[in-house]
């Protein structure tokens, strides 16, 4: 017969599976609060932020740590501009805040203590170029080299012309996105008449 699991081993399974798990998929597993107060106090289980839990055995830290943390608490936003610009290694200064896009009228919860940058889009400049990796055993939402370019130059107000045009230049010089793309987002994005002299000056 087999032995049946406690609260606390179900509860670093879930822990261990989500990478990031939240508060509410440990409730609809039927793990109480009080089991989860009980781990962390044990420190078998870090609280990283309201709502947040993460198993301390499970060996993931790195620089996508802060990213997983906001898929998690903005499922349907999108990690843009200098966060991932430096996720697809197209700079190698490390944002101080998350770049978190948004729909227009979507609503933010609160993500303390993460310093995050959030814009807004709608339409397909918010829904198109987006690609799907995973951090820490959570699946995150990127935009992808070429759309996340077209952002920096849509936004440049926030990041700077200038991080618009070395984004360009490397996108282009490492191969991570082609001039067909680059178009394609610029008028996603439209920012075709800005982008243009800069595509043109480096044919």
């Amino acid at each position: 017969m087999l032995k049946r699991k406690t609260q606390s081993e179900r509860a670093m399974e879930i822990a261990r599976k989500q990478g990031i798990a939240r508060a509410k998929d440990f409730q609809a597993a039927g793990i109480p609060r009080t089991c989860l107060s009980r781990l962390c106090n044990q420190g078998r289980l870090f609280k990283l932020g309201r709502g947040l839990y993460q198993a301390a055995d499970f060996d993931a830290f790195h620089a996508g740590h802060d990213l997983a943390q906001i898929a998690r608490l903005v499922p349907r936003g999108v990690i843009c501009l200098l966060s991932a610009l430096h996720h697809h290694g197209l700079t190698t200064q490390l944002p101080r805040a998350v770049w978190i896009m948004v729909g227009h009228k979507a609503r933010m919860p609160s993500i303390k203590p993460i310093p995050c940058e959030v814009v807004r889009a709608s339409g397909p400049a918010f829904t198109t170029g987006r690609a799907i990796v995973t951090i820490e055993g959570v699946k995150v939402m990127v935009t992808n080299p070429a759309k996340t370019v077209a952002d920096c130059f849509k936004y440049r107000r926030h990041v700077g012309l200038d991080v618009a045009v070395e984004a360009l230049k490397d996108a282009l010089r490492r191969r991570k996105a082609t001039r067909a793309d680059l178009w394609f987002y610029a008028g996603t994005c439209r920012v075709r008449p800005i982008m243009k002299p800069y595509l043109e000056a480096l044919a």
